[in-house]
């Protein structure tokens, strides 16, 4: 009995142990956001903000660029999930659906592909955008950041395509529908999850990518939110309170989103992964 009540314990014991490690970073940062200059600085650490401040978010918000950055931001990161959405589909039906000579080969490759740390690819890309006349622009951006999170969204989706039952697609052929209409009414909406999935991926890639954006765009015009992050502190010395505001305001949208699609993209990934 003491054995058997003994395991139902450590396991959510160790659960509410390495949340509380998690979460504890993200709401310290929140809390010192909101906490006044003084207790910030403060040798006694205050837990629990009481005197309730704003201004930091307004020293924020107000710092030079700050709203062009994130419409740079919000531009990259969407662009760059919906291209490589569109991609993906194409290329996880055909894996799915047709058998073709190398079909096994490809697979790995795009296995490959995810495994591998495109640092290495650095120098070779900063290159390829230089000797094409493109660095302090977006596109190149918008392509690489896709092309980052393309290996994944093709495997799951291809999992998620390959569930569903041929069948279906079949029967909307005979009812007169073409593949392409069959591909649209009948698959496409049972691909929900994985898309989910995939997209909340390949947003938090997107929107947190920070070395490609350093070494392709000096202009402040044209860089996104983590490098201004980045910089943050150097323009506020050591203003603590505006840097966690800052940090703050960045990781909101990610926070936003994961909560409204968490049941879907556990669900997308983990379905995705060990279907097809």
């Amino acid at each position: 009995m003491k054995r058997s009540v003994f395991g139902r314990i450590w396991p959510n014991a160790t659960a509410v142990i390495l949340f509380a490690g998690f979460v504890f970073p993200v709401y310290w940062m929140f809390a010192t956001a909101f906490k006044p200059t003084g207790d910030i600085i403060s040798e006694n650490p205050v837990w629990f903000p009481t005197d309730v401040t704003a201004g930091h978010f307004a020293k924020a918000v107000d710092a030079d660029h700050f709203w062009t950055l994130v419409l740079n931001s919000v531009t990259v990161t969407v662009s760059a999930v919906l291209l490589s959405l569109v991609i993906a589909l194409f290329a996880a039906f055909a894996l799915a659906r047709m058998r073709f000579k190398g079909r096994r080969g490809f697979i790995v490759t795009f296995m490959l592909a995810q495994m591998a740390p495109w640092e290495v690819m650095v120098i070779a890309i900063y290159m390829l955008v230089r000797d094409n006349d493109m660095l302090d622009s977006l596109i190149p951006l918008t392509v690489f950041y896709a092309v980052m999170v393309l290996p994944l969204t093709v495997l799951t989706l291809r999992g998620y395509v390959a569930a569903v039952p041929k069948e279906l697609e079949e029967s909307a052929m005979v009812d007169g529908c073409t593949r392409t209409q069959a591909f649209v009414r009948v698959i496409f909406p049972l691909l929900a999850p994985g898309l989910m999935a995939t997209s909340l991926f390949g947003f938090i890639t997107a929107w947190n990518e920070f070395p490609l954006v350093l070494i392709l765009n000096k202009d402040i015009e044209k860089q996104t939110l983590p490098l201004w992050l980045s910089q943050f502190q150097t323009a506020f010395g050591d203003d603590w309170g505006a840097t966690m505001a800052a940090s703050s305001l960045f990781a909101l949208p990610i926070l936003i989103l994961f909560i409204f699609l968490q049941r879907k993209a556990v669900s997308g990934l983990t379905d995705g992964a060990v279907k097809g």
